[in-house]
């Protein structure tokens, strides 16, 4: 293998999206980033402008080449990583979207999952899919772009003339892996990790199901093909449809939390990792197994690689961690992300105050769409430096709700678990986690493992790494979190149980 060539990572995320270009040792030789505008037209919606992701796509592919001095001919492949469940439809004759995607965090068909739910359909939907019905996923957000998509935004098309579009095959659907995808080769494709998200795909059979189809009314033509998340044939090339200066094959993509799960090379039965991003997704790969959660977890697809069986996973989706430090920010409560570990070791506890950050509702193991964000036990002497390690144990308290979760459905007793993202920086919440929790966390040296897998699942495709294990041997370990035995955390996880049930049901009765 040339020591000059190497693999692309688009790591498109829900705040912006970033390029990593990653060497055969797995380490980062170029990385940019750009963040994108976050729309929020109505209380509890919140959308993307699929443009402006392409255009920062572009952008930081170009710049991370530009500036770590690489020609785009050293590029062996690209893999893609995204926000998962996020939904475009666009013209397949302009290649424009016909609306905002509607991102994973979107509220708005909230009431058409309780139709679905009053209708008892829920667990015929979980059985198909895995899923929990909410409206998180991608059926119910396609729906509604169908049914209230702007007809200016429809070449030659009315109002009536969407759906009929659709089942045309004049309009296209995709999670934005696809997006990215159909822009960088001009094929409409995702691949099984992505696909099983949708609440739309079999992931029994493998395929997207008929059934589920026309109970969300979304027609199989709009469809991408579905394949491989390390796929030997490719999905395409960049000189497809003359974006860089190279036929670059794209030939691994992944939804960002499976992705991740790669990256950490949790290949084996048991192995689990959790990614503190926007939200937090503890995975555990299950393999050839799909295991069925008793205990309001996901049962997704981990990943496929060419020729082989698709290996499962248990999840547990938490909407809302990274965002809430986030919101500090935008509550001028903090100045930067960092500035929450001096303050948190500021105090030696949070007084009583918990923070509920369900700002979009609940996810796993509550999975309460009505949920909102709450804050409890403030008095007059509550400051800045409570609420802000209140929300950093928010996370904590979070993970654990997964983590028995997971343990009680899997029948395993968790190891120490690898964490990454970018809250992991934080030392403080790594040592209240692995106390919280009482487990080791371990930190890798590379913390972005999401990019990281998605580089090695195309990487994989194009020869350029041979074998898992060689993947293996580049996971190393940057610190180790080991439980404090004088940590007890028992009595604050029972006031933080009390603390989510006065958050869940706020928005009932226009309260959105």
């Amino acid at each position: 293998m040339s020591q000059d060539t190497f693999v692309g990572a688009i790591d498109q995320g829900t705040t912006g999206t970033r390029f990593m270009v990653f060497d055969h040792a797995g380490e980062v030789v170029a990385n940019a980033y750009e963040k994108h505008e976050q729309i929020y037209p109505e209380p509890g919606w919140v959308e993307h402008d699929a443009n402006e992701i392409w255009r920062n796509t572009k952008h930081v592919i170009n710049t991370a080449l530009d500036e770590a001095g690489l020609s785009s001919d050293q590029l062996e492949a690209i893999g893609i990583t995204n926000q998962r469940e996020t939904t475009v439809v666009w013209d397949a004759e302009t290649g424009k979207p016909i609306h905002n995607a509607l991102v994973w965090q979107d509220r708005r068909t909230t009431d058409r999952v309780e139709e679905i739910q009053a209708e008892d359909k829920v667990e015929w939907i979980r059985e198909k899919t895995g899923l929990e019905c909410d409206a998180y996923f991608s059926a119910t957000k396609a729906e509604w772009i169908l049914d209230n998509a702007d007809p200016i935004k429809l070449s030659r098309s009315r109002p009536e003339d969407v759906r009929d579009r659709a089942e045309s095959g004049e309009l296209m659907m995709g999670t934005i892996d696809s997006w990215l995808i159909y822009k960088l080769t001009g094929n409409h494709i995702t691949d099984v990790t992505n696909a099983s998200r949708t609440m739309l795909y079999n992931i029994h059979d493998n395929e997207w199901d008929d059934e589920l189809l026309e109970e969300f009314n979304v027609p199989a033509a709009m469809l991408p093909e579905v394949r491989p998340s390390s796929d030997d044939e490719f999905y395409g090339t960049t000189s497809d449809v003359g974006f860089l200066d190279a036929d670059i094959p794209v030939a691994g993509a992944l939804g960002d939390q499976q992705a991740a799960l790669f990256g950490q090379t949790c290949f084996d039965e048991g192995d689990a990792k959790n990614t503190y991003g926007t939200g937090s997704f503890m995975l555990m790969n299950t393999g050839e197994e799909a295991v069925a959660s008793e205990h309001g977890l996901l049962t997704t697809i981990g990943f496929q690689r060419s020729g082989e069986p698709v290996q499962y996973a248990l999840e547990g989706a938490i909407f809302i961690t990274g965002a809430a430090i986030e919101w500090l920010e935008d509550m001028t409560l903090i100045e930067n992300a960092a500035e929450t570990e001096e303050l948190a070791r500021s105090v030696d506890s949070t007084d009583d105050v918990y923070v509920v950050p369900a700002f979009t509702g609940l996810g796993a193991p509550h999975w309460d769409g009505r949920a909102r964000g709450t804050i409890v036990g403030m008095t007059r002497g509550t400051r800045r430096e409570h609420v802000v390690r209140a929300t950093l144990e928010s996370i904590a308290y979070q993970t654990r709700d997964v983590a028995e979760a997971m343990e009680a459905d899997s029948g395993i007793d968790m190891g120490a678990l690898r964490v990454d993202g970018g809250a992991v920086k934080n030392n403080f919440l790594c040592q209240l986690q692995a106390d919280i929790i009482d487990t080791d966390i371990v930190r890798p040296v590379v913390d972005e493992t999401t990019a990281l897998g998605s580089a090695y699942a195309a990487g994989l495709a194009v020869g350029y790494w041979e074998t898992l294990d060689e993947l293996r041997d580049n996971w190393q370990v940057d610190r180790e979190f080991e439980v404090d035995p004088d940590a007890d955390y028992e009595s604050n996880y029972g006031r933080w149980k009390e603390a989510v049930a006065r958050a869940e049901d706020w928005a009932r009765d226009g309260g959105d």
